[in-house]
C-alpha cells in the first residue's frame, strides 16, 4: 500500500488507508501520486488539483470560484459529510480561496480534511478543522496548523458534495 511520506506536511501523518467509512482510497492514492510527480519534477502543489483528484468533483479555476461553478452542477450546504470539498471563502490574506476534502466527522463541530498547500507545496490529510460559527452553521472555521494548534478564523462558504445535481 501507498503512504503519504513523501507528500507530508511535517505533523506525522496517517497512512493513507486513514478514514472514516466513505473516502474512495483510491482517488486519495492517485491524488498523492500526482502531488509526488510534481513535487519530483520541482512543480507547485496546488490546493484545487488535489481536491479535485482527491473527491472527484470536476470543477476548475481558482479556490474562490469552485462555490459558484457547483451551483446546479452539484449538491451544496452546510452540513459536513465524509468525501465533500469544504469551500473557504476568499480572504484578504487567501485571496483565491482554498478548498479541502472532508476525510472525517468527528463531531457536529469537528472534522478532519486533506488539503493542498495549506503548508506551501505540501499535503496535509487528517487535520482538524473546528467549526466557531455562533449559530453552527459552519460559515466560521478554524484549521489546525500543528498538532493541538488553531489558527485564526477562515470564512467558508459551504460544502460542495460529490453527487450532481439532475
Amino acid at each position: 500500500m501507498l503512504t503519504a511520506t513523501a507528500a507530508c506536511s511535517t505533523r506525522p501523518q496517517p497512512d493513507i488507508r486513514y478514514a472514516s467509512e466513505g473516502i474512495d482510497l483510491n482517488r486519495r492514492a492517485m491524488a498523492l501520486r500526482e502531488v509526488r510527480t510534481l513535487q519530483n519534477k520541482g512543480a507547485r502543489v496546488w490546493c484545487v488539483p488535489f481536491a479535485r483528484n482527491a473527491s472527484g468533483i470536476e470543477i476548475r479555476g481558482n479556490a474562490n470560484t469552485w462555490w459558484g461553478k457547483a451551483a446546479g452542477l452539484y449538491g451544496r450546504g452546510r452540513e459536513p459529510v465524509v468525501g465533500a470539498v469544504m469551500a473557504f471563502a476568499a480572504t484578504s490574506g487567501m485571496s483565491m480561496g482554498h478548498v479541502a476534502v472532508v476525510s472525517e466527522v468527528v463531531t457536529d463541530r469537528i472534522v478532519r480534511i486533506d488539503h493542498a498547500n495549506w503548508s506551501r507545496n505540501k499535503v496535509s490529510l487528517g487535520m482538524t478543522v473546528e467549526d466557531i460559527s455562533p449559530r453552527n452553521d459552519w460559515t466560521s472555521v478554524r484549521v489546525e496548523s500543528t498538532p493541538g494548534a488553531f489558527g485564526k478564523a477562515y470564512p467558508l462558504n459551504g460544502f460542495i458534495y460529490p453527487s450532481r445535481v439532475n
